[in-house]
């Protein structure tokens, strides 16, 4: 049994961050709850010892029940329950628990600093000029390492991720950001029994202020994983690239299995009228953002891991959940921690959420949320075609998303074309560029091969590569951020699984060995990322210099894009930078304003230093091509 002395808590009026405060003289304890009649923290000496010691909770002000207990208590595990409605509540870790035994079910008690890997105070951001210079790279950590091609040895851990191999990779295909799926606490894996290699995306939140020990090398050390995650962070961070973090605050696992549930009782989840959970996630509950504790939960916590663990950007699953006004104080709080941190999410939902549809972080409202992105599903379908259908896009032959695409390129500002190319309405969700996240692929539904394969399925692997190529170039040149599924410039398959998010290594790992197999493909990636980044014209970074700069040139051609962007002096090594989208099956030729051009992208060939140079006044494009020059 302990011995343990109680001592009054600090004046200080707690907030949910603070649940476990330690040092070496004492630990203070605060925990929240607005229908506790009492609260109690059971403090145990091991992860699975059975005895414990009751630690009294204080109620104050605010709803905060409070302890503080002399000595040092490093090494030791909690758990908090509650008295409610007659009875007591199972025992939870607590909702801001900051380290956990195996598998998240006690909480442990530990000096934050002594998980800090060597160096950790000297760790800083890599530069980020402009939010629109961003090329994001999204993985998962066992997608990413587990290959027996990946050339690491930490294979589905966080520190197989900060190998030279897996860093090397990324340095040389130059994206800015890594997105890593869920890398926090979820339930779905056992992690006792890693060996039997399961797998799942992560999307099934219980303790959110904690790595997945499942990443880490040793589960049953709460510091390891904590450690580990911080040294990938800390080596990307040497490399030169910010990491995003994939966040799920619109659901739990489920509901009374987490702390949220077991600590308070629905007040952090919406309801129903007749009282039933609301279900706008799809798996089974969806959280109250616009409750007032359940905001300053995620507040905290974004803020938490930006601070704690020097995270650079955070990816909002299912964003259209949780309300504006949250979404704009999390930028507000984050702004005050560094204005470059990132935020960026799915603008949308799985379901109706119980909310005001016209409050909601949907994505047609994102130009309410300033500096907060949302993926623009907009050029996605238009490019490849919609995931709930198995219709072709833009880039293999199909017309009917030429304006969409359009808009997309020019970030969904509703810009006003000058040449009148885009109707009298074009589309706007958006208030800056940097709010329009471009991409084709991600985690969810087919990658793009698979996807190009079921809407295509008669073409040849080499239009259809060259379909991919197309695709990829109109996200790359596109305002905005833009954003791109990892594996994509290796050709991946998942072997026409759309949704993989329980399927085997064997399904979702990075195919390592493409890399020499279809490097010209790779080539062309990394060739078309160093273009991006070379033109300051293709990332114009507001609103009114893409109105300023940009016109469509009409190709008379249903299935062909001409997009300019003009008058760069001062702003781009090129005068002016000229695209052509062929997603027809004909090699086309397209008149253009004469001058000198350098020809950066031709006949499925990319090269940031160009191709060809001459005075040109006519341009073709290869069948299913992109063309690109820049006017010297």
């Amino acid at each position: 049994m302990l011995s343990l002395a109680l001592v009054a808590c600090a004046a200080k009026q707690p907030k949910l961050e603070d649940e476990c405060l330690y040092s070496p003289a004492k630990t203070q304890f605060a925990f929240w709850s607005n229908v506790a009649e009492q609260m109690e923290i059971h403090l145990y000496e091991a992860a699975d010892a059975a005895e414990f010691e009751i630690v009294p909770l204080t109620k104050g002000e605010n709803d905060f029940w409070t302890a503080s207990v002399k000595g040092d208590l490093a090494g030791k595990y909690y758990t908090v329950r509650s008295f409610q409605n007659g009875e007591w509540a199972p025992e939870a870790p607590g909702i801001f628990a900051k380290a956990v035994s195996v598998n998240g079910q006690r909480a442990a008690i530990l000096d934050l600093k002594a998980t800090n890997p060597e160096g950790w105070d000297k760790d800083v951001r890599p530069a980020m000029p402009d939010p629109t210079d961003i090329v994001v790279y999204e993985t998962h950590v066992r997608d990413y390492t587990i290959s027996p091609n990946s050339g690491v040895v930490n294979k589905g851990k966080f520190l197989g991720m900060a190998e030279e191999p897996a860093i090397n990779h990324l340095k040389e295909l130059g994206i800015t950001h890594l997105q890593i799926l869920p890398m926090f606490d979820y339930g779905s894996i056992d992690e006792t029994a890693l060996d039997q290699n399961r797998y799942n995306w992560g999307y099934d939140p219980v303790n959110y202020n904690v790595p997945d020990g499942g990443y880490s090398t040793n589960p049953y050390d709460p510091a390891c994983r904590i450690r580990e995650a911080k040294a990938m962070i800390q080596a990307l961070h040497k490399a030169g690239i910010r990491v995003v973090m994939d966040v799920v605050y619109n659901h739990t696992y489920d509901v009374m299995g987490c702390a949220l549930g077991r600590v308070v009782p629905q007040y952090f989840y919406r309801l129903n009228e007749d009282g039933t959970y609301a279900n706008g996630s799809g798996c089974g509950n969806e959280t109250a953002s616009d409750h007032e504790m359940y905001r300053q939960f995620m507040v905290q916590s974004v803020c938490y891991w930006a601070r704690e663990y020097h995270i650079d950007g955070f990816r909002f699953d299912l964003m259209g959940i949780h309300d504006q006004e949250t979404m704009r104080q999390i930028r507000a709080a984050l702004d005050e921690i560094d204005p470059t941190i990132l935020t960026y999410g799915e603008g949308w939902a799985a379901m109706a959420p119980a909310y005001p549809y016209e409050e909601l972080a949907m994505k047609q409202w994102t130009y309410k949320m300033p500096r907060v992105g949302a993926f623009s599903d907009d050029i996605r379908n238009a490019l490849i075609g919609s995931p709930f259908d198995h219709e072709r896009g833009f880039a293999s032959g199909n017309p009917a998303g030429k304006q969409a695409l359009m808009n997309g390129l020019v970030g969904c500002i509703g810009f006003e074309d000058p040449n009148g190319l885009l109707g009298p309405e074009p589309l706007r969700w958006s208030g800056e560029p940097m709010q329009h996240v471009s991409y084709i692929t991600c985690h969810d539904n087919y990658c793009l091969r698979d996807r190009i394969a079921v809407s295509a399925p008669e073409e040849t692997e080499e239009t259809q590569l060259n379909m991919n190529k197309l695709a990829q170039t109109a996200v790359l040149v596109s305002q905005g951020m833009s954003f791109l599924y990892g594996g994509e410039e290796l050709y991946r398959t998942k072997q026409g699984i759309d949704n993989s998010y329980q399927s085997p290594d064997s399904i979702n790992t990075i195919p390592w060995e493409n890399k020499e197999k279809y490097a010209d493909l790779f080539e062309y990636y990394q060739n078309m990322i160093a273009i991006r980044r070379a033109h300051k014209g293709f990332r114009l970074g507001c609103a009114e210099a893409v109105k300023d700069h940009v016109e469509f040139l009409d190709a008379d051609n249903d299935q062909v894009i001409v997009y300019r962007i003009k008058d760069l002096e001062g702003i781009d090594t090129a005068k002016s930078l000229l695209v052509i989208l062929n997603g027809s099956a004909d090699e086309v030729t397209v008149d253009i304003p004469a001058a000198n051009y350098n020809v950066l992208v031709s006949n499925y060939g990319a090269d940031v230093n160009g191709i060809v140079n001459g005075d040109f006044a006519q341009a073709f494009a290869a069948p299913y091509s992109a063309t690109i020059l820049a006017e010297e």
